[in-house]
């Protein structure tokens, strides 16, 4: 907690009194924080002032993609988890909510936040489901660095690897350090990828999960950090077919569609790369639409992102922000280092742990 807190907690609940008329008193709120504050350092956001901050915290984040109606996210209200075991449980649980059968639902879920000598748990992942990357190229290489912290910390991934197999989720706390989960493959929906136009490319196995879940930037609201606050809204085309697929740093896919097009691709001035990318973003959205999975474009995105680019509010330390530190991005790619360095003990083996059974026994979960 910031020496600051204070006045940014007083402008944040003004904040929230101003958009909530029916809020109650503004004075008697803001003397509860003023005490709180002078006790503990810290304060506890009411049911309604979280979910108020985390909406509009992605609604001007940017992350909110076209059509998501932000007023009604559903913003789920964990505070009281901070285990990792909890934690990852959770997240599998918000997997399931945001899938919702292929029509995605956005939302935000929201762990234990920063306070004086406890901070919260955080995830590793840059998105709760990613794919790893092998050495010898095979599968995304965005996260062949972190696929090899993965293995050390003693991930196995599957007896024949392939293009998609799911890394595990890192969940690290202060008391527990860094721990692995493995992500139940039945909570996991993704889409085969095939073209509208030509049939060959079914054959080529491609396929991307259907739920993009942010899980590593920090969520602040008013002075107070919630350092594990994944959320999600749904899928751009684009973000699939050309950062993921096509880009030669990912999965380079590009050339392969290329050849099998038969374009010249001995120059870049052929602009092959961009016919055979033009291809990967139509499978992308012909197959999204033939699972009945919400996507969107990056037509309708560019026109979303004008209008809020237009609308945007100047940032400060009151308004509700998504960030992303550098030492989380850096943990999303490379898989270090622990934020809590001295609660883990490098000598005991870290496990893996299957999620489904947590599942069923998440409602009698009671050491959060």
């Amino acid at each position: 907690m910031t020496p600051d807190v204070l006045p940014v907690a007083e402008e944040f609940v003004r904040m929230f009194h101003a958009a909530h008329s029916d809020a109650g008193s503004l004075t008697a709120r803001i003397a509860q924080v003023r005490a709180e504050i002078a006790e503990t350092g810290t304060y506890r956001h009411t049911t309604n002032e979280l979910a108020y901050g985390a909406r509009i915290a992605l609604r001007d984040s940017g992350w909110c993609t076209s059509g998501v109606p932000w007023r009604r996210l559903k913003v789920r209200d964990l505070r009281g988890y901070r285990n990792a075991a909890a934690v990852a449980g959770e997240c599998v649980e918000h997997l399931r909510l945001a899938t919702n059968g292929g029509e995605i639902r956005p939302l935000v879920t929201v762990f234990a936040p920063d306070a004086p000598g406890s901070p919260g748990p955080v995830i590793w992942n840059e998105q709760l489901i990613r794919y790893a990357g092998y050495s010898d190229g095979l599968g995304d290489r965005r996260y062949t660095q972190f696929t090899e912290t993965m293995q050390g910390m003693g991930w196995r991934p599957p007896a024949r690897r392939s293009r998609f197999d799911l890394l595990p989720l890192v969940v690290e706390t202060q008391h527990e350090g860094p721990r692995l989960f493995t992500l139940p493959s039945e909570i996991v929906h993704e889409v085969p990828l095939e073209h509208p136009t030509l049939p060959w490319f079914g054959e080529m196995g491609l396929r991307w999960h259907a739920v993009p879940v942010i899980a590593n930037m920090r969520l602040s609201i008013g002075g107070v950090t919630y350092p594990a606050a994944p959320f999600n809204s749904w899928f751009v085309g684009a973000e699939i077919g050309t950062r993921s697929l096509a880009e030669e740093g990912a999965y380079g896919v590009a050339r392969e569609v290329a050849d099998a097009l038969g374009l010249d691709t001995s120059s870049e001035r052929t602009l092959w790369r961009d016919l055979a990318t033009v291809h990967l973003n139509a499978a992308v959205l012909h197959s999204f639409d033939k699972a009945a999975v919400t996507i969107t474009d990056h037509h309708a995105e560019a026109l979303h992102r004008l209008a809020w680019l237009r609308s945007r509010q100047r940032p400060s330390a009151a308004r509700p922000a998504f960030r992303l530190d550098p030492a989380a991005a850096n943990r999303a790619r490379a898989g270090a280092p622990a934020q809590f360095t001295a609660a883990v003990d490098e000598t005991r083996p870290q496990p893996t742990s299957r999620l489904a059974e947590l599942l069923r026994q998440q409602h009698s979960l009671t050491s959060v």
